[in-house]
């Protein structure tokens, strides 16, 4: 039997003494009953927020007594440094909301999820108050998804700016990276263990400690980095240690970004300065005199084992390793793209059986990303990591994977896809087997953008767009994701582009250089435009070796595990085209 679950009784008031004294005294009692019982005697989740520069700041909490509680916050506002001051410089607005299945339980968990979407809101420049407190088991746990929808959609009925769809926050790059996600069972273990181990190395002096965890695409290796990350920040401060010093480092543009702005919204830049950082610029800037206590790495499959003009080295790691305390790594061997990335065999063992020798060594093996059974998947990994075509999966479980025979059918779905609210994040991205060059203009005057072309169809590549676009749209997507701009519907990503992020369905273009013979997927290195996979490597004992089979592999499983709902294939080699049909029969 379906139970049927009341609205929420949301109430906005202006934020000062007089407008809470006069709601209490005047408002409240003019209420039904039900609504003065549930605002006065129930427990209740608020929401103060302010402009600032024309965005807002927030502070989510939820109290047994809302009225005490927020005239604690009144008193607070003065003292100086404290964010309850802003309250009285600014138009701010309270908002009080209660609920008749309200419990100290899920009021917690509604006030986490309220903080976890504020901060992935693009207005919103910074949430106070971000130490969640996440629960388990209770009653009425299973009511937690409808009554949260219903107060969103009254709080957006008030304020649609600061309260935007659902859809567009759970698509946004910083909800998909947040420290605020609920973790699993596993990760939830691997970051207490991680943090743990590194209390230990601080407290007995211990320096150059590595952690290493392997994880392949999809397994939460970014939000178990952000969250073990932020958490180090919190339980440092909670023990009175201001003076910690962590480092988030990744060597992606997209995700750099992503990580600067979690960091702004958290207030870790305000409190303690540069916490996210490209690798070089980590290793340029530090010394061994001085190491940080943690450096956390995300994709440390991207790290340069190479020198290179920006870098002078010869392993990130290691220099990294020499700069901090404990390091914490995920990796992921099927991701590495560049012949400057590529890890000899025995040096990576070596740094493995480093953390293994201590305990500090994890693997995350549960995919958390594409939402599909394990026959999808493994269909999926049969392809990109063994290079055998299996027939498709009859029943998916609601994911979708779908041949097309031409790009323009690929393309139509797509479009589909980006037009409905719920999957707006889908895009086009192919196998790099086309020309770009970031830095110049098409060769051909002719041409005003570096475009794929497959017969008669054809899209730009990953921003060219951005070109045309006047200086307040290019001011509206600073700082968002590649595919979270609008523009990009119309373009073509790549593996550089999408690497580390979700998309709700992606199209998957496999240019020239994945093919079907004799009854295997071949990955053929000529047909490839990207120089920095196919390109020569010189190995520790001077010998030069190429791995462009292996790097084209790589980027095959990058793109065809983006999906988190569904993939849409269209194979420029006609063999393979037609292999992926009878696949499908």
């Amino acid at each position: 039997m379906t139970r049927t679950i009341a609205r929420p009784i949301i109430r906005k008031i202006e934020d000062n003494r007089d407008a809470l004294d006069y709601f209490e005294q005047v408002v409240l009692p003019a209420e039904n009953e039900k609504a003065q019982e549930i605002i006065m005697n129930f427990p209740t989740v608020y929401l103060h927020d302010w402009k600032e520069s024309g965005e807002y700041e927030v502070y989510v909490g939820e109290s047994n007594d809302i009225f005490r509680r927020t005239r604690q916050h009144y008193d607070a506002a003065l003292i100086v440094g404290k964010w309850q001051n802003r309250l009285l410089e600014k138009d701010s607005s309270l908002f009080i909301i209660g609920h008749e299945h309200f419990n100290k339980s899920l009021t917690l968990d509604v006030e986490n999820r309220l903080m976890h979407y504020m901060m992935s809101v693009d207005k919103v420049r910074r949430v106070h108050n971000l130490r969640d407190n996440p629960q388990t088991n209770y009653y009425p746990a299973d009511e937690l998804d409808v009554i949260f929808r219903k107060i969103w959609t009254g709080l957006r009925k008030e304020n649609a700016e600061l309260f935007p769809t659902e859809s567009s926050i759970r698509d946004s790059a910083i909800y998909k990276a947040s420290p605020l996600h609920k973790l699993t069972k596993d990760q939830e273990s691997a970051r207490e263990l991680i943090i743990d181990k590194v209390s230990r190395a601080l407290e007995n002096g211990e320096t150059k400690q590595l952690i290493f965890i392997d994880g392949e695409a999809g397994t939460g290796k970014t939000v178990l980095t952000s969250s073990t990350f932020y958490e180090s920040y919190c339980r440092a401060e909670e023990n009175g240690n201001t003076d910690i010093k962590c480092t988030l480092l990744v060597n992606h543009d997209e995700q750099i970004t992503v990580y600067k702005q979690i960091a702004d919204k958290l207030g870790l830049t305000e409190k303690y300065g540069e916490v996210v950082s490209k690798p070089t610029r980590f290793i340029n800037t530090h010394t061994e005199d001085e190491p940080v206590d943690v450096a956390f790495v995300d994709e440390a499959h991207l790290l340069l084992t190479q020198g290179k003009q920006s870098y002078q080295g010869k392993n990130q790691l290691e220099d990294i390793i020499s700069l901090a305390r404990v390091t914490v790594v995920m990796f992921d061997e099927n991701q590495i793209l560049t012949t400057e990335q590529i890890w000899e065999a025995q040096i990576l063992d070596e740094y493995r059986e480093m953390a293994k020798q201590f305990g500090n060594h994890f693997v995350l093996d549960k995919q958390l990303r594409m939402q599909a059974d394990e026959e999808t998947i493994d269909w999926i990994d049969s392809f990109t990591k063994h290079g055998i075509l299996k027939k498709l999966p009859e029943n998916t479980d609601g994911y979708i994977i779908k041949v097309c025979d031409e790009p323009e059918q690929l393309d139509v779905e797509i479009q589909k896809r980006a037009k409905a609210d719920d999957t707006a994040l889908s895009r086009i991205v192919a196998t790099y087997d086309w020309n770009y060059n970031a830095k110049k203009k098409p060769e051909s005057r002719f041409c005003k953008y570096w475009e794929v072309v497959i017969g008669e169809w054809h899209k730009p590549w990953n921003r060219e767009l951005e070109q045309d676009l006047s200086r307040r749209e290019k001011r509206g997507i600073r700082g968002q994701a590649w595919a979270e701009q609008p523009q990009t519907i119309d373009e073509v990503g790549s593996t550089f582009t999408v690497q580390g992020f979700d998309l709700n369905y992606v199209g998957v273009i496999l240019g020239p250089s994945v093919k079907y013979r004799d009854g295997r997927i071949l990955f053929d290195p000529d047909a490839s435009q990207n120089e920095r996979a196919v390109r020569n490597r010189t190995m520790s004992d001077g010998t030069k070796q190429k791995f462009g089979e292996i790097l084209i592999q790589h980027e095959v499983r990058v793109l065809m595990t983006r999906g988190v709902n569904g993939i849409y294939i269209y194979a420029c080699d006609e063999q393979l085209r037609e292999a992926l049909k009878q696949a499908a029969l």
